[in-house]
């Protein structure tokens, strides 16, 4: 979140993400002579037959009758200021099978790669390429690989590129196998409207159908899902199938789960069903003015304080103070501020103090720094009376170590110390403390294309930053809302780039935080989805607050098809998630500056 209007500092993000890659280049390799066993797998190669069995990005792709290098087709793909044009599809392989990849091109960074291989994916390139050029590289399947996706892009806001005759030769891959039936269905966390599921998951299976007493109700990636939109003090039966391009595998045994009462909620803190969250200025001014505390409307459910700060990057001590005088001139006094927390409170609202922002870069790098973090925070806690914490790390404070890859066992010490600093927090105030994170797409989203730094290094290691940070806490997680604006374009679970503004980038965006996905397109590794009561959409209150802002009607298309699966537009949601929490915005203030349309849209929305 930002103090004054923000450049388009996401997309600086991934301007540098980009040039990180260009600078990790790509490993070329000669083509080995094809074994007898060996056969051609890349379909239409040749584009012979337009782009059947091609999938690119954006509508990136064409294809043309001139300049080809054989036949009489050729692929011409044209990049964006953020899109890179890539066309990809996926080919069957055999497990611990060495194939050759070729093609070739014509342009300016023009790449050719395979991912999903289970062991290194690679990547080669030309910078520049007047006439065909041919690019080769190889690669060695992992164990249980079965597919791998092989592609060619070229770069963001380059001129269009050309390949043809794409070609991938070795062992193909045996028939898809239709898997089994999942095992060890098991019911978990249950509220007053949904139940939590999780089970063992099927060998083959590339998805799950999770039913709901015979009707499908959901589609997910991994191995649990929360059925939502459920009433109170009512028994339900659950099923799930394990799913392939093969088809549906027959479904598990049944469980049985009965909903709470009315009253009961899932996260212990009291929020209602639908929950409006708001940052107000406390710390200082901007464009957008001053709002006391007590002038807050009773709309906002969670207050978060903005923002507590570090003495420096390192130090992990947190201080915050109000905002001074001589830049707030109609400041309330601390006393004021806090008579007027305790009312917000009263009135069933909480309040929290948030830690970072634009200019709070926090990494805690040792435990000196954890253990000071958490002493800090906790003094400003239980000086203001507090509800819990807001984590709004942004920029540097969290990245990954080379050789990190896994966000289910993080290795990095800035990572694993600010987990092992909320646990301890957590523990110390006890089940009714709120736990909020307000993410960018760069941190969490980005995780589904690349994860840190990368199997050849190079790449930028705040990608995905976010997800062990997530994961490790989601028992303790209150809400998430990902801060979906000043963002770039970002790959959804559709593999197609969403772009901010509309009801459509909400919408990709928060169904893979429900969904799950796996990280860096690795199918061992997927990031579980959350419940929808943890999940609340990120928004800008105004054109001046950020850039990505959404109208009000375009606010509502998502919280439909989220909710309520219309006015879904082109992107398939994996679920309906009728029990979406509610939306965040920055800020309490702009919406103020606003004339509170932000806040008057949700209420009339949610009633």
């Amino acid at each position: 979140m930002e103090r004054t209007r923000p450049p388009a500092r996401m997309t600086g993000l991934v301007a540098a993400f980009s040039a990180a890659l260009l600078a990790a280049g790509g490993l070329a390799a000669s083509a080995p002579t094809a074994a007898a066993a060996d056969a051609e797998l890349a379909g239409n190669g040749t584009f012979e037959a337009g782009l059947s069995g091609w999938n690119c990005s954006g509508g990136s792709g064409v294809a043309v009758s001139t300049p080809v290098h054989g036949g009489t087709s050729a692929l011409k793909a044209t990049p964006a200021g953020s899109d890179n044009a890539q066309c990809s599809q996926s080919v069957k392989v055999k497990p611990g099978s060495t194939y050759t990849l070729s093609a070739w091109v014509q342009g300016s960074y023009v790449y050719l790669g395979a991912s999903g291989t289970g062991t290194t994916d690679v990547s080669t390139w030309t910078q520049s390429a007047p006439g065909w050029q041919k690019l080769t590289t190889t690669f060695t399947t992992g164990p249980s690989t079965t597919s791998v996706s092989i592609y060619t892009h070229g770069w963001y806001g380059t001129p269009a590129y050309y390949a043809d005759d794409i070609s991938l030769i070795g062992p193909g891959g045996d028939p898809v196998v239709l898997p089994s039936a999942p095992t060890a269905l098991k019911a978990g966390t249950v509220t007053s409207s949904s139940v939590a599921l999780s089970w063992t998951g099927s060998s083959g299976a590339t998805g799950y159908n999770v039913y709901q007493g015979g009707t499908k109700v959901q589609s997910v990636t991994g191995t649990s899902a929360t059925v939502t939109g459920l009433s109170a003090s009512t028994a339900y039966s659950f099923q799930v199938s394990a799913v392939n391009e093969a088809g549906e595998s027959a479904k598990s045994a049944a469980v049985s789960a009965t909903t709470g009462k009315g009253s009961e909620g899932g996260t212990g803190t009291q929020l209602p069903a639908h929950a409006l969250v708001g940052y107000l200025h406390a710390s200082f001014a901007n464009g957008s003015g001053y709002t006391r505390m007590a002038d807050v409307p009773d709309s906002w459910d969670v207050i978060d304080l903005a923002f507590g700060e570090p003495t420096s990057v390192t130090s992990g001590d947190i201080r915050f103070k109000l905002c001074p005088v001589t830049e707030c001139p109609n400041v309330e006094s601390e006393a004021e501020f806090k008579t007027a927390i305790k009312a917000k409170q009263a009135a069933g609202k909480k309040v929290l103090i948030s830690i970072g922002g634009q200019n709070g870069q926090v990494q805690l790098a040792t435990t000196a720094a954890r253990d000071t973090f958490v002493s800090s925070v906790s003094k400003i806690i239980d000086e203001y009376g507090l509800d819990g914490l807001d984590i709004d790390f942004e920029g540097h404070s969290l990245s990954l170590n080379t050789g990190d890859t896994d966000f289910r066992n993080p290795t990095t010490p800035v990572i694993v110390n600010l987990i092992s600093a909320v646990k301890t927090l957590k523990a110390k105030y006890g089940e009714k403390f709120v736990l909020t994170m307000a993410p960018e797409t760069f941190f969490v989203q980005l995780g589904y294309q690349y994860y840190g730094s990368g199997p050849w290094g190079g790449q930028d290691p705040r990608a995905g930053a976010y997800l062990p940070v997530i994961h490790a806490l989601r028992d303790d997680l209150t809400l998430l809302h990902v801060q979906d604006y000043n963002s770039g374009s970002i790959m959804g679970l559709d593999n197609q780039y969403h772009s901010m503004g509309g009801a459509d980038f909400h919408i990709a965006m928060t169904d893979m935080l429900m969904a799950g996905f796996p990280v860096a397109g690795d199918q061992t590794k997927v990031f579980p989805g959350l419940r929808p009561d943890q999940i609340a959409i990120g928004l800008p209150a105004s054109t001046q607050a950020g850039n990505g802002h959404t109208s009000p009607a375009e606010v509502t298309k998502a919280l439909n098809c989220l909710t309520k699966k219309t006015d879904c537009g082109s992107y398939a949601t994996h679920g309906t998630w009728s029990g979406l929490r509610g939306l965040m915005t920055w800020s309490v203030n702009w919406d103020r500056f606003n004339n509170w349309e932000f806040s008057k849209n949700f209420d009339a929305y949610f009633g």
